[in-house]
């Protein structure tokens, strides 16, 4: 049985990726600080024989027992709300951390898989983006903590594969929604909903013409095994590439949920991309994947986990 490590697993897209793990006969081994991760997202995994939980900062030395075959790296704060209040966290884990799971998988002889972001691209001058593309990032405004932690990963993980010939993965993940997300973590798809479901106001930053590709989880994590048990190295671009402005998935939310709800424009943030779309040629030829849900089927799924979530609060539970 393949043994698979998965820092940040209590996380919304490494809790689903701990799922997948067991579904395809892993033995998971589930590394949380619960800086921004959560017990709920990974409660239905107790009493799961092969599933194990240990609370566990992984800028700290990483020391486990046995044999390990994979190592996925998902430890990070990973919306803007989280980077900007915990910059110095961000770039610990992007850096000491990164470290400390890549001499896991050294040690281990493990594959190592990086879950990086299409933010490595910054404001984008290259549409739709390719691997190829360098980015457009600024260092020193106040994304820089989450965009360099990512890049400087990535390049620690291929020195580890130059160097010490670790195998190693990296997936530049582009917008991911759907279950498990946080009600308040800053991103559009959480943010929207939550407001339309409590009849308030749907904020819209700028003038919601800014664009941005989201890819379904279950569809994300699918191409991220497919890299895992490959023999390809990357980076390669998972998303999908429906592309729509902010203002359109706005409008389509507050129409799936039947509320009221106005939408206001607010300043848009120091540096948020103007435009976002993954070119998804490599993950199509090199793993035959492509996403398979869209918006309309991925929408409602993520609208019934939050209406649920918020009649439970409302009911004590």
């Amino acid at each position: 049985m393949s043994v698979s490590v998965v820092t940040g697993g209590a996380g919304f897209l490494g809790s689903h990726l701990c799922d997948k793990l067991l579904g395809e006969g892993h033995r998971v081994i589930c590394l949380d600080n619960l800086l921004t991760g959560s017990l709920d997202n990974i409660r239905h995994l107790e009493g799961n024989a092969n599933f194990r939980f240990i609370n566990h900062n992984v800028t700290e030395h990483i020391d486990l027992p046995g044999h390990v075959n994979y190592v996925f790296h998902f430890a990070s704060p990973a919306s803007p709300i989280d980077y900007l209040e915990l910059p110095i966290q961000t770039l610990k884990v992007g850096a000491l951390g990164t470290h400390k799971a890549l001499g896991l998988a050294k040690a281990k002889k493990a594959v190592f898989l990086l879950a990086s972001t299409s933010e490595v691209y910054g404001d984008p001058l290259e549409h739709p983006q390719k691997e190829t593309y360098w980015g457009n990032v600024n260092p020193i405004g106040p994304r820089g903590v989450y965009d360099e932690a990512k890049r400087f990963a990535e390049a620690m993980t291929m020195a580890y594969h130059r160097a010490h010939g670790v195998d190693t993965k990296i997936v530049r993940i582009f917008n991911t929604y759907g279950p498990r997300m946080r009600a308040q973590d800053g991103r559009a798809v959480p943010e929207f909903i939550n407001q339309a479901l409590r009849g308030e106001p749907v904020t819209v930053f700028g003038d919601g013409k800014q664009t941005r590709s989201f890819c379904f989880v279950s569809d994300l994590i699918a191409g991220i095994y497919l890299l895992a048990t490959s023999r390809e190295t990357g980076p390669i671009n998972i998303g999908n590439p429906r592309e729509l402005t902010v203002l359109n998935i706005a409008r389509k939310i507050i129409a799936l949920i039947g509320g009221a709800s106005e939408i206001v424009f607010k300043p848009l943030p120091v540096d948020d991309p103007k435009i976002r779309r993954p070119d998804i040629t490599q993950a199509r030829a090199r793993l035959g994947w492509a996403p398979k849900a869209d918006l309309e089927q991925g929408l409602p799924a993520t609208i019934r986990h939050f209406r649920e979530r918020m009649n439970g609060m409302k009911s004590g539970e």
